[in-house]
C-alpha cells in the first residue's frame, strides 16, 4: 500500500492546469485524481455521448472542446485513447501545430513507451508515458484504486523525475519500464488481468450450467485464496488435477467441456498444458504422471473425446 499522502490542494494554488483528450474510462480519473493533488483541468474532449457524460459526471464544469482547443488550454495534456488510435492521433496534433514548445504529453498506453510521441517531442512537447496498471470502471471508484496503484513510467532519462512526480501525486507507485520492454509489460498486464476476466466469466457459465444458484460466492473464496496464494508462492501455490498428474480427471473435464460448452476447450487444453509444464519444471508434477497426462492433452487437441489415457481412469475432481 502506498505511504504516500495526498497533499491538501487548499494548501496551495494549481500549478498546472489539465487537459484531457479522449474522455474514455481512464483520462477523467487520472484528472480527477490530479485535481485533488492541487492541477486545475480546464478542457475535456469526448466523441461518444458515453465518453461526453463520463466527463461531465466527474469533472463537472470542465468544458468539453476539440481536442485541438485541449492543447492550447492546457499546460498538461492526457492522451488517453485506444493503443491503436495513439500514433495517428499524436501525428495529426503534431502536423496541425496544435502541440506548443515546453507542453506536458502524456500517454496512457501500456503498449507504447515515450517514443510514440516523437513528432510532438521534434514539435517542442516534453514527452512522457505513465499506464496506470489498474483496471477501470468510469465511476468515481477509479479515483480511490489510484491509491498504491502502481505505474509503468517510461520517459527521456531528464524526464524521469518529473514523470515519477506526477505519478506519486495521483497516488500511484512509479515503476520505470524501458522502452524497448514496453510490450512485454503490456502482454504481462493483459494476461494475468484482461485474460482472468475471461476465465472467470467462463467459470460462472460453467457452474450455472452445472446447477450452482450463485457461482459468483462459490468462486469468490476460492478465487481470492488462489490469487493470494500465487502472489506469494507463484508456481509453488499450484493445486487441482492438472498438477497432481490426474489424466483421467483432465479426460473427463474435456469430455463434459465438450458436451456443454465446446467453446471453452480451447482454452482449458492451452492452459491446462501451460501448467502442466510448470508443474514439471517445479517438480510438483512427478514425470512418471507427466506422460499420461499429456497424452491426454495432445489427444484432445487433436480431436479426440478426453476419455482416452493410458490409466483409463476418473480422478477425483478435488
Amino acid at each position: 500500500m502506498s505511504t504516500v499522502q495526498q497533499p491538501d490542494p487548499s494548501d496551495r494554488p494549481a500549478r498546472l492546469t489539465v487537459g484531457v483528450v479522449g474522455a474514455g474510462r481512464v483520462g477523467p480519473a487520472l484528472a480527477a485524481s490530479l485535481q485533488l493533488a492541487g492541477h486545475r483541468p480546464v478542457a475535456v474532449s469526448g466523441v461518444s455521448d458515453a465518453s461526453r457524460r463520463r466527463a461531465e459526471a466527474m469533472l463537472p464544469d470542465v468544458p468539453l472542446v476539440p481536442p485541438a482547443e485541449v492543447l492550447r488550454r492546457a499546460d498538461l495534456v492526457l492522451l488517453t485513447v485506444p493503443d491503436d488510435a495513439l500514433p495517428g492521433l499524436v501525428a495529426g496534433l503534431a502536423e496541425t501545430g496544435a502541440v506548443r514548445p515546453g507542453q506536458l504529453l502524456v500517454h496512457t498506453s501500456g503498449r507504447y513507451g515515450a517514443k510514440v510521441l516523437d513528432p510532438a517531442l521534434r514539435a517542442g512537447a516534453l514527452p512522457l508515458a505513465l499506464h496506470p496498471a489498474m483496471t477501470f470502471t468510469g465511476t468515481p471508484v477509479d479515483v480511490q484504486r489510484l491509491a498504491g496503484c502502481s505505474f509503468g513510467v517510461t520517459a527521456p532519462e531528464e524526464l524521469r523525475l518529473a514523470a515519477e512526480a506526477l505519478v506519486i501525486e495521483m497516488g500511484g507507485e512509479p515503476e520505470w519500464i524501458f522502452e524497448e520492454n514496453r510490450p512485454l509489460y503490456h502482454a504481462a498486464l493483459a494476461l494475468g488481468a484482461n485474460h482472468l476476466v475471461t476465465l472467470v466469466a467462463q467459470a460462472m457459465e460453467l457452474l450455472r450450467t452445472a446447477g450452482v444458484e450463485a457461482p459468483d460466492r462459490m468462486l469468490g473464496p476460492l478465487l481470492g485464496a488462489a490469487l493470494d496464494n500465487a502472489l506469494r508462492s507463484g508456481d509453488a501455490a499450484l493445486t487441482g488435477p492438472v498438477a497432481r498428474g490426474d489424466a483421467g480427471t483432465v479426460a473427463a473435464h474435456v469430455t463434459e467441456l465438450r458436451r456443454h460448452a465446446p467453446q471453452a476447450v480451447d482454452g482449458y487444453l492451452a492452459m491446462a498444458r501451460a501448467t502442466a509444464d510448470r508443474a514439471l519444471a517445479h517438480g510438483l508434477l512427478k514425470p512418471e504422471l507427466a506422460e499420461d497426462l499429456l497424452g491426454v492433452l495432445a489427444h484432445s487437441a487433436d480431436g479426440g473425446t478426453g476419455t482416452s489415457g493410458t490409466n483409463g481412469t476418473e480422478g477425483n475432481p478435488r
